[in-house]
């Protein structure tokens, strides 16, 4: 590897989900497993029918362009992208291109992978429709009109990233930063976000700012994983490697390929020696419209906190670690979970641990998200403040909260009818203790000899004749006081 440098650019499509109706359209814009229900007239490209733009959909993309660091542009044209395909309804795409500019031009994203800060320059950002989806077997396909319509924003990057954990880095970023400002679920197993991987390697010794030193450019289509990703850019360069290795990299023409889960492999789609001429032109039926200054500062005060001014917030005002903080800023739901649970006067390291380990546990062991579980955060704190209160042990709370997990049922409502409670009061504690070390002459030998780790064993005897209902602390401090004594 030492002898190449990789050369990695992206072009992420990512749907704008978080509208009511398409960008066209008075569609429904929603997600829907049964086909062909989320459909008007303008999608089908009926006669007489003519698109009308949706203003939300383009407040969203400037949001996305402005936290992006673009350039907007003073007017908003839509074009025409002229080819066929079976669905693509009119037998054309309303997209926009370079020229007039889209809906952003020339940003650029700083963003963490592993512990480094890396940078990634935006090419363009712009708004276009989504073509409908196909499914294909043996003998025929079918085809879902729902996604036709949907409003879709394609960004491209600069070539600046040089292997696959960058890239998976950078789209993660991304796929954050359309969560948090509620531009998009961005859910990859709705098929709201593609990608397509442009990758190429050239002699490290060469300067890559020099385009003439780039070697030959392989575009990977329609990736719909972030691990597919991973795993076609690591095949691509071995592949193109082995090609430089044996002398034949030089022959290779620039191409589409295709990534295969099945097989491992990139497979060779077409040749693109020649660019496709789409005969862009502005769409008629959609006239050119300004973008008021007043309106993008608006668009601007609109911004939320994303992930990483959170995480910032979560380690140097709440004290977390960095791993922490990290771990409740990935997903948008989770943070948003964390931050109502802290909101009932929980301490937020105490929140943590809760969220890291169990919640996050659960969701991870049964594929569920926040969103579908029974507990929510302000039962969660109330659990949290029975351990924290005394009223039940740390290991009593874990229990209730699995069971709340599981069979859906209030923490608290699980402690009063199972009387879930910790013994604090001294008596009880110390009748038990006594009836122990009766039982365990033996121990308390053993203790004497040196042996004093024997007082996990006795606080144990004691936890399983209260059915965990003592305090451990408690337990310990008055074993040892009784055994000391004889």
């Amino acid at each position: 590897m030492d002898k190449y440098k990789v050369l990695i650019g992206l072009e992420m499509h990512c749907e704008i989900s978080k509208t009511n109706t398409k960008v066209f359209s008075s569609a429904e814009n929603s997600y829907k497993e049964i086909p062909n229900t989320n459909v008007r007239p303008v999608d089908m490209a009926f006669p007489g029918t003519l698109p009308v733009v949706n203003k939300e959909a383009i407040r969203k993309s400037l949001m996305a362009s402005i936290i992006l660091g673009c350039e907007q542009p003073e007017y908003m044209y839509f074009e025409r992208k002229n080819y066929y395909y079976p669905d693509l309804p009119k037998g054309f795409q309303i997209t926009q291109e370079t020229k007039p500019a889209p809906v952003g031009i020339y940003g650029e994203l700083e963003f963490e992978c592993g512990k480094e800060n890396k940078k990634v320059r935006i090419n363009n950002l712009h708004l276009e429709e989504d073509a409908a989806s196909s499914d294909h077997y043996a003998s025929y396909s079918t085809i879902d009109y729902n996604r036709a319509g949907v409003p879709l924003l394609e960004l491209v990057t600069e070539p600046d990233l040089h292997n696959a954990d960058e890239a998976v880095a950078f789209l993660e970023t991304m796929r954050s930063i359309y969560q948090y400002a509620d531009i998009s679920e961005a859910d990859s197993k709705k098929g709201q976000i593609r990608c397509d991987v442009n990758v190429s390697i050239m002699d490290s010794d060469l300067d890559e700012k020099d385009s003439s030193n780039w070697g030959t450019k392989i575009e990977i289509k329609n990736v719909n994983s972030f691990g597919g990703v991973r795993d076609a850019i690591n095949y691509e360069i071995e592949r193109q490697i082995a090609k430089k290795e044996d002398g034949t990299y030089d022959d290779m023409e620039q191409q589409t390929r295709r990534w295969d889960e099945e097989s491992g492999k990139t497979i060779y789609m077409r040749s693109k020696v020649d660019a496709i001429d789409y005969k862009y032109f502005v769409e008629p039926n959609i006239p050119k419209f300004k973008i008021a200054k007043e309106w993008i500062e608006e668009i601007k005060k609109d911004i939320p906190k994303l992930a990483r001014e959170r995480k910032d917030i979560y380690k140097n005002e709440y004290g977390l670690s960095d791993y922490d903080a990290t771990i409740l800023v990935k997903e948008k739901d989770i943070s948003d979970y964390f931050d109502q649970t802290i909101e009932e006067n929980i301490d937020p390291k105490i929140a943590s641990n809760w969220i890291s380990s169990i919640i996050l546990g659960h969701l991870n062991k049964n594929y569920l998200s926040v969103q579908d579980i029974f507990v929510t955060p302000k039962m969660l704190a109330q659990l949290i403040e029975l351990v924290e209160g005394k009223k039940i042990s740390s290991k009593q709370g874990k229990e209730v909260l699995y069971k709340a997990l599981m069979e859906e049922k209030e923490p608290t409502k699980i402690v009063e009818e199972e009387d879930v409670r910790q013994i604090g009061d001294e008596d009880s504690i110390k009748q038990v203790v006594l009836e122990v070390l009766k039982e365990q002459p033996q121990a308390i030998v053993q203790y004497q000899s040196g042996r004093t780790n024997i007082v996990d064993f006795l606080v144990g005897q004691v936890m399983k004749k209260t059915r965990g209902k003592a305090n451990p602390a408690m337990t310990r401090s008055m074993m040892i006081e009784e055994i000391e004594k004889r």
